[in-house]
């Protein structure tokens, strides 16, 4: 491994780190330079989940800090997760990801209309949906994102934002709080899954951490100070360019390649 494949590792690391805790989609970049590096798909699927643990540390610890995270709730609807990422990071191996992330970006681009259809409800939450009983609905819900996170992970965090806003009742920056707990619990097990099929690049998957370290640490306090309105337009941008390179309107690989020579 040369200076500049460990500097484009950690570099992007930064960049996947800050996007993931705002909203999600960063995996992309994390693929995308591993495959330029040189790992087969599998293997850069797996060893992405390294970066994702570390990065998810240290935003659940930040959350944590400034008092927004909800640990019960949130470690209650990552159990059916859990499940979900095992099962979905076994079936990883053989699924067509070309005709899932086509239609995952289409969900994806849907999502903005929920946004500013009812954006008050993203903003503030809805205090009655948040005082009731987790019920058997969600629970599947994060069932089945818990099997997409465990596939692909890219862009689950949209996902579990908009169940913990819409289906549980956080606002924004509370939802992006248990989201990443979320994504840790899961990730645990969905990475063990990995490392049992030989699926993970250590080296390349500790330094990546590095930069996703340092990235998860700015945006979890950034989220907290700038507030759920800030957090929305992230989303809404990370989700346009992210669905453009699902559907294949831009490679962004050729960039990160131009940026690397």
């Amino acid at each position: 491994m040369t200076w500049p494949d460990i500097t484009a590792l950690i570099v992007s690391g930064v960049f996947v780190g800050f996007i993931n805790t705002l909203a999600g989609g960063g995996t992309i970049i994390s693929l995308t330079v591993f495959l330029i590096l040189g790992l087969p798909i599998d293997v850069a699927n797996g060893t992405n989940r390294i970066a994702v643990i570390l990065q998810n540390i240290t935003s659940v610890q930040a959350f944590h800090q400034k008092k927004v995270m909800s640990w019960k709730k949130g470690l209650l609807l990552a159990i059916p997760a859990v499940v979900g990422s095992v099962i979905g990071a076994q079936l990883a191996v053989d699924i067509d990801r070309e005709a899932f992330e086509k239609a995952i970006a289409v969900v994806m681009l849907l999502m903005i209309f929920f946004i500013f259809f009812k954006p008050s409800q993203f903003l503030h939450g809805r205090a009655d949906l948040l005082s009731r009983k987790v019920d058997w609905k969600q629970l599947l819900i994060f069932f089945l994102i818990g099997v997409y996170g465990g596939m692909f992970q890219v862009g689950v965090g949209y996902f579990l934002l908009a169940a913990l806003v819409l289906g549980v009742g956080f606002d924004l920056v509370k939802a992006n709080a248990v989201k990443v707990l979320i994504v840790l619990v899961y990730t645990i097990f969905a990475l063990a899954v990995f490392v049992f099929n030989d699926a993970v690049n250590w080296k390349f998957g500790l330094i990546h951490a590095i930069g996703n370290v340092i990235g998860a640490y700015a945006a979890s306090h950034i989220a907290v100070q700038k507030g759920a309105a800030f957090v929305k337009w992230v989303i809404v941008v990370v989700i346009l360019l992210t669905s453009a390179q699902l559907l294949g309107l831009y490679d962004l690989s050729d960039f990160i390649g131009f940026m690397m020579k």
